[in-house]
């Protein structure tokens, strides 16, 4: 099944279900009215959900034109967003790029925190930042939603708590990281509010590129309308979903509405740091990543951080060439 939330007067949007090709929708509120109370109540509603779904895509029902430019993030805000580095690639060039090795730890436990999960903004929102200074960056990645998962649940039974995927446009105040990571305590001003997908997805929507709790497909990224990175998010991903999901239930239960992501999708290509797109490569999902590069490589970094009015797409499709959750499209308004 393909969901969505549409935006309206109230803070946590109506649920929508989304034909298979994106092109026709129809209000899930017959069975859920939120995406919160589709996920707390999933095993209830699945059945309904999925006689509408068909219904849909059969053209049994009325439906409507399907307008991603009317989506909020599929959960508008969330009990709890965690997000992982599950591709140590990019965790490796950024200790590279200040002369450091990463512990090998780093190969065996996954890296996470948690981040602000109670003001999500939408797919075709501004990335709205208080000073160009602060070093705005996006991050294009992967994220599942869970259902309720028990506390020291096996990664190898973490991953049918795995109820949805969406791509993720994890923004980051580059400039801020640095004083904030000093301070020994995590992120927190430096990781404003993230964008995901217009659509969410069951994972059986995926067929063959669902496999071993990972989306083997390209994500691509467009900045300024010019491609800057298709790796693919099967490849080099040490650690995969259900790992992650395993890894943040360690301690604690995850509550239904849970999201993990990713981190930022980076593939090693065949070459010590990866290759841009114009040198024939698969490029990157983040501006930090080729700063690094050029670091190790020149130095110092010569690539800039996002300016007011830079624009960003995220966007994954099918082997069809069809869009699967449709795309982030994004602008930086910047204040002062």
């Amino acid at each position: 099944m393909k969901f969505a939330t549409y935006k309206n007067e109230m803070r946590d949007g109506a649920l929508m279900l989304v034909s298979k090709d994106l092109t026709r929708t129809v209000s899930a509120a017959p069975v859920a009215q939120t995406m919160q109370q589709l996920i707390d109540n999933w095993d209830a509603l699945n059945a309904s959900m999925q006689a509408l779904y068909d219904q849909l895509n059969n053209g049994e029902i009325d439906s409507e034109d399907f307008d991603p430019q009317r989506c909020h993030s599929p959960l508008p805000r969330a009990y709890h967003w965690a997000d992982g580095s599950a591709y140590v690639n990019h965790v490796e060039l950024v200790r590279k790029a200040r002369g450091a090795e990463i512990p090998e730890s780093f190969w065996t436990d996954p890296l996470m925190y948690q981040g602000g999960s109670d003001d999500f903004i939408g797919p075709y929102d501004d990335v709205v930042v208080p000073e160009v200074s602060m070093g705005i960056d996006f991050e294009a990645e992967i994220a599942v939603v869970t259902g309720d998962v028990p506390m020291s649940v096996t990664a190898d039974n973490a991953a049918k708590h795995i109820k949805l995927l969406m791509l993720v446009n994890d923004v980051s105040l580059r400039g801020l990281i640095p004083g904030e990571l000093a301070k020994g305590f995590g992120f927190y001003q430096s990781k404003p509010a993230s964008a995901f997908s217009p659509v969410a997805v069951t994972p059986d929507e995926l067929g063959d590129s669902w496999c071993d709790s990972k989306l083997n497909l390209p994500l691509l990224t467009h900045y300024n309308n010019e491609l800057f990175g298709k790796p693919n998010a099967g490849v080099d991903m040490t650690f995969n979903f259900a790992q992650l999901v395993a890894h943040a239930a360690r301690t604690r239960n995850l509550g239904a509405g849970t999201i993990i992501g990713s981190g930022t999708v980076s593939n090693k290509q065949g070459t010590d740091y990866g290759s841009a797109i114009v040198q024939g490569g698969v490029g990157y999902s983040c501006i930090a990543e080729v700063r690094m590069i050029e670091t190790i490589r020149d130095g110092k970094p010569s690539t800039s951080f996002m300016a007011n009015g830079d624009t960003v797409r995220i966007e994954m499709l099918d082997d069809q060439q069809q869009s699967i959750f449709g795309a982030i499209e994004q602008r930086v308004r910047v204040l002062n």
